[in-house]
């Protein structure tokens, strides 16, 4: 059987999704515990390789060959008992047997949440950046157009060796909610660290540091020195990963 699972973790306790040796990772975690339920070691497939401390309310993760006879309702109750508190399984499905939970996405979509205001908020400060002036929202949404559509994005992130960095960013928007600001991408992919990369930038012109129309400049540079700093990796999270219809959603969907 092919399992599709849903889930959504607190990122801080990880170093990141993909697994690692030595280190906690989601996927690490999530591989263990299925291999205690199915009897044997267990390869799963995230859609997003999340980096260390990012959040996630929507990751998809596949899982090949998982035995043609288990109970996905059982699955998943016994992950989210050994998985909780940071790990929560929402949905455990059978899938298309052609689904592949990284091959299959069409786009990902992420959000970075940004706090405004003269005091910090504790129960806020694990999942939003603290901002204490405001940011100028409309500056930061004209940049954003220049760095929406397809380029390269070698100044917004790491590549390795001989691997492209074209992407294509279907939506960067900001908008404020509150006293929250959010920064919403959408791409085809994304390279590693981009998406802070891209939020860092946005957050040096919206504090007026920089100009909006000097983005296709950095853009072109290609050069990672160009763009803003990296932001803090705990204002981020994965809010959704979109599928052609055919793979929208699992088979016999548990939860909507």
């Amino acid at each position: 059987m092919n399992l599709r699972l849903d889930i959504a973790y607190d990122g801080a306790p990880f170093h990141g999704f993909a697994r690692q040796p030595d280190v906690p990772t989601v996927q690490g975690t999530l591989e263990d515990a299925l291999g205690k339920l199915f009897g044997g070691p267990v390869a799963t497939v995230g859609a997003g390789r999340t980096d260390a401390g990012v959040h996630a309310l929507g990751q998809v993760v596949s899982v090949a060959d998982a035995p043609a006879d288990l109970d996905p309702v059982k699955v998943r109750d016994s992950l989210n008992g050994m998985l909780a508190p940071s790990i929560a399984v929402a949905v455990c499905a059978p899938a298309a047997a052609d689904f592949h939970a990284r091959f299959s996405a069409r786009s990902r979509t992420y959000v970075y949440a940004i706090l405004e205001g003269d005091v910090p908020e504790p129960f806020l400060a694990p999942t939003t950046l603290y901002h204490p002036e405001p940011l100028d929202l409309g500056v930061m949404n004209e940049a954003a157009g220049h760095l929406a559509g397809p380029h390269d994005f070698s100044s917004f992130g790491r590549v390795p060796p001989e691997q492209s960095a074209e992407r294509v960013v279907y939506e960067l928007s900001v908008r404020r909610s509150g006293s929250i600001l959010r920064i919403k991408a959408r791409a085809n992919a994304f390279i590693q660290q981009m998406v802070r990369s891209l939020v860092g930038t946005l957050m040096v012109v919206g504090e007026g540091r920089r100009a909006p129309d000097e983005m296709p400049a950095i853009i072109e540079a290609r050069d990672r020195a160009a763009a803003g700093p990296v932001a803090p990796p705990h204002g981020l999270c994965l809010v959704s990963v979109e599928y052609d219809e055919a793979w929208s959603r699992p088979l016999g969907r548990l939860r909507e």
